[in-house]
């Protein structure tokens, strides 16, 4: 192939608009009569609604709203001075069917003194909670919410 048999698609040029009634794109240039947009440099930010408050920012004020951020279960001492367990984690108060599943936030409160020596890890505790636990000889740490396993996808020759 030769530079000279390349063919070249010329681009068209652009439309020149407001040059005039005749030009086919004149007077208002597609900008309808007069108003903000008509404006040379209209610009707004998105969610603009002319000074009045946005949709986004009247959402929470509405009636009836509810936040999406997932409150932690809750366990209590007592509960746990309950268990024959001298380890506490997600996945024993899961068995224990204190909580839902071993993958849900769970945060320790205190309610009512621990008479057993218990090692409690768990992702959230009060701090009245973990004078209990100090207090029975016990120790608490904080660990990770544990992460839900990945469902497998399904294989096309199904």
């Amino acid at each position: 192939m030769k530079f000279n048999e390349l063919s070249i698609n010329r681009q068209k040029s652009a439309k020149r608009v407001g040059r005039g009634i005749s030009s086919g794109q004149g007077k208002t240039a597609g900008r309808g009569t007069k108003g903000q947009k008509a404006r040379a440099g209209s610009s707004k930010r998105p969610g603009f609604l002319g000074g009045q408050n946005p949709l986004m920012q009247q959402l929470p004020k509405l009636p009836g709203f509810r936040s999406h951020k997932v409150s932690p279960t809750n366990v209590f001492t007592d509960q746990i001075d309950d268990l024959n367990l001298s380890k506490i984690t997600a996945v024993e108060l899961s068995a224990a069917k204190l909580i839902s599943s071993p993958y849900v936030s769970v945060k320790l409160l205190y309610r009512g003194d621990l008479t057993k020596k218990v090692n409690v890890s768990l992702p959230k505790a009060s701090k009245k909670a973990i004078e209990a636990i100090q207090q029975a000889g016990g120790s608490f740490s904080t660990t990770e919410v544990i992460a839900r396993p990945a469902k497998a996808k399904p294989s096309k020759n199904d």
